[in-house]
């Protein structure tokens, strides 16, 4: 049982069932960290903006969906672990490469590169080193691609802490966790 409210589309007012036909339009439900988000329409909102512009960008999906596995597994969110694995799945990853994004890295060498950059933006609080975002850059992102990584990963780590806040009911296919050895 999620700690926060999760606003269901009956006890929704006017604003929130908007953003909710909005989103079950584009998605085919509302997930329930959205209805989480719900409790302040302001929140919900800046996340949607945030998604639906970082998703713009010049990152292709499975990159995306890599850094939100590895980000998941890292910051031990089992509901964005779930949630990433089903849309990683949809999105072309297989079983194999979603284990390496859990493990912090890919299959695809390019890919392996963002992950770990990622992973280590969380790990040390931004304070990443030269070498990495050479390291980056020398795997072919540009400037441009490498501030999307930061971008995703700061999105990741907010849906990460509401779904590990609100302990928010899982509504995608279960995934544990893998506990260090």
């Amino acid at each position: 049982m999620s700690r926060i409210n999760t606003v269901t589309h009956e006890t929704a007012n006017s604003e929130q069932k908007a953003l909710f036909d909005a989103i079950q339009s584009q998605l085919g439900m509302v997930p329930n960290f959205l209805k989480v988000f719900a409790n302040s329409p302001a929140a919900l909102r800046a996340f949607l903006g945030l998604h639906g512009i970082a998703n713009e960008g010049g990152l292709d999906p499975q990159t995306r969906e890599r850094i939100a596995l590895g980000l998941a597994q890292q910051n031990s969110c089992e509901y964005c672990l779930s949630a990433h694995t089903a849309i990683g799945r949809k999105a072309g990853l297989t079983a194999a490469e979603i284990e390496a994004n859990r493990a912090g890295t890919s299959q695809d060498e390019k890919a392996a590169v963002a992950v770990r950059f990622a992973r280590s933006l969380v790990e040390n609080m931004g304070e990443v080193t030269t070498a990495e975002i050479t390291e980056a850059r020398n795997a072919g992102y540009s400037d441009g691609e490498i501030v999307e990584i930061i971008t995703h990963v700061g999105m990741n780590v907010l849906t990460n802490m509401i779904g590990k806040a609100s302990r928010v009911e899982i509504d995608f296919p279960k995934v544990a966790l893998k506990i260090a050895a």
